[in-house]
């Protein structure tokens, strides 16, 4: 019976009369921004997101309760929730990840305690399916009708990259304040590119909005979200994070951002914030802990305490080290990093990406002593 309220409010994600646009039909008319998306997280699907897939296969390998975000646009999610289907490598509506059709076609979202829900439109029967976004005065299509619609602006994020809570009522996704409208998210999520919605810039826009949806896997776009400032007092290294974003620096249970620190003098490391595992410096590792019953477990599905050690929005801390006293010479190296799969989520599901494991630079800050 717990799924009866989600069922409901599924079903109206698609009808038999109701055709589904694949991905690849939109490159038609949309080319530039189809192959934005390509290259976005949103594109990723059960199949092709290793880290998803290992992590939803370690939580339950019979139902796939993940499709509401991850999948939405199958066909069959009910029967994907309750364990009747598997995911299928045949069909389009899994394979396409969170699609076009899907994301363009979300008439509202439904707000809940334990995780938001995206209702889709429901499309006319024989009529050319409506899609809706932000643009005024939107193109017409042989395809599909256009709609500008308001929650595009205010909600339409708010859907799945919210909040998720698991059965114990335990946290183990946060990304958005309650109240937090989706032009927060797409002002730096999908930035204005140069270029018209479609191949033939018939109202002489002349830019749109990135579906390439920028984020912790571009370089160059991670590097914008935290500030590093260091500063030497005596013998005590003061390191300031101030986090820009509107969002936590840690959403993700799976992920972990650390610092990095290094005392070098004459090309030998003197000094540094950890020997081994980036965790052993408490203050500069940020990431979720769960327990269940007390004892410590990695996939938060089953969790009955968390634990988060985050910088919040728009927050700044100020961590303190002891170090050695420096000497003429001397450099301090400061990066923030981030591994998309943290050490001891690793230990429980078998990855082979490496760039999963990998740390990754984030940012880093030098200081040269005189």
């Amino acid at each position: 019976m717990k799924f009866l309220l989600l069922f409901i409010l599924l079903g109206s994600f698609y009808t038999s009369a109701e055709s589904y646009i694949a991905n690849i039909k939109c490159k038609e008319c949309h080319e530039t921004i189809y192959e934005e998306y390509r290259r976005s997280m949103h594109a990723k699907s059960y199949f092709s997101d290793e880290l998803h897939r290992k992590v939803a296969d370690s939580v339950d390998t019979k139902r796939y309760a993940c499709a509401t975000c991850h999948m939405p646009s199958a066909n069959n999610i009910e029967a994907l929730i309750t364990g009747k289907e598997r995911p299928d490598k045949r069909n389009t509506t899994h394979t396409d990840g969170v699609s076009c059709y899907f994301c363009h076609t979300i008439a509202y979202v439904k707000k809940s305690h334990r995780f938001n829900l995206n209702v889709k439109a429901k499309q006319a029967e024989n009529y050319k399916p409506t899609f809706f976004g932000r643009l005024e005065r939107p193109d017409e299509s042989d395809k599909h009708s256009s709609l500008s619609n308001p929650i595009y602006a205010k909600q339409v994020c708010t859907g799945c990259h919210s909040h998720k809570r698991n059965e114990h009522n335990i946290t183990v996704f946060h990304a958005m304040k309650e109240g937090q409208e989706s032009l927060s998210c797409i002002e730096c999520h999908m930035p204005k590119v140069p270029g018209g919605v479609e191949k033939m810039d018939k109202r002489v826009r002349g830019e749109h909005a990135s579906h390439e949806f920028p984020g912790i896997h571009d370089k160059a776009f991670r590097m914008k979200g935290v500030d590093i400032d260091l500063a030497v007092e005596k013998n005590r290294l003061k390191v300031t994070l101030t986090n820009k974003m509107p969002h936590p620096l840690i959403i993700q249970p799976a992920r972990a951002k650390f610092l990095k620190i290094e005392v070098v003098r004459k090309g030998k490391i003197v000094w540094k914030n950890f020997e081994t595992s980036p965790s052993e410096d408490r203050q500069g590792y940020f990431a979720y802990r769960f327990e269940r019953n007390g004892k410590e477990v990695v996939i938060p599905a089953t969790a009955t305490q968390s634990y988060v050690h985050n910088l919040d929005a728009d927050e700044t801390k100020v961590l303190s080290y002891d170090i050695p006293k420096l000497q003429k010479g001397d450099t301090i190296r400061v990066g923030l990093y981030v591994r998309l799969a943290k050490e001891d989520c690793a230990k429980v599901v078998k990855l082979d990406d490496k760039h999963l494991t990998k740390p990754e630079l984030i940012k880093q800050k030098i200081l040269k002593w005189r």
